[in-house]
């Protein structure tokens, strides 16, 4: 088993309840873990047979631009959409994280972290 880790990928986006953040939008970061099986990659060199890091980043990118109220929403579409990328993965865990969040307190972040396994 593989665990390919695209990290803190950075985007401003437009998530949240309350109107400003719709209108102002924060800063948030996204954290992919897939869990990959594929025999054929073990010595192998051959891209085909794991997955484009970018595939990844662009389906984390495309969701972000999107405004939702919940992360936990867009979090969920992200993990959805990774599952696509190839029938080898096993399982995908994703993270986002809103920075500095509009809540009272001293918060420095939130985060939703969701796992989902691939179900045939």
């Amino acid at each position: 088993m593989y665990k390919i880790f695209v990290e803190n990928i950075r985007c401003h986006s437009f998530h949240g309840c309350l109107p400003e953040e719709t209108i102002i939008g924060g800063e948030y970061r996204v954290d992919v873990v897939v869990f990959l099986e594929n025999e054929k990659l073990s010595g192998n060199d051959d891209l085909n047979e794991t997955i484009d890091y970018c595939d990844v980043s662009k389906i984390v990118e495309d969701h972000m631009s999107v405004p939702c109220k919940l992360i936990e929403t867009v979090c969920e579409k992200i993990c959805d959409s990774v599952l696509r990328i190839s029938s080898n993965i096993e399982k995908v865990m994703v993270s986002v994280t809103k920075i500095n969040p509009p809540i009272d307190g001293d918060v420095e972040k939130v985060r939703v972290e969701i796992e989902k396994k691939r179900s045939n």
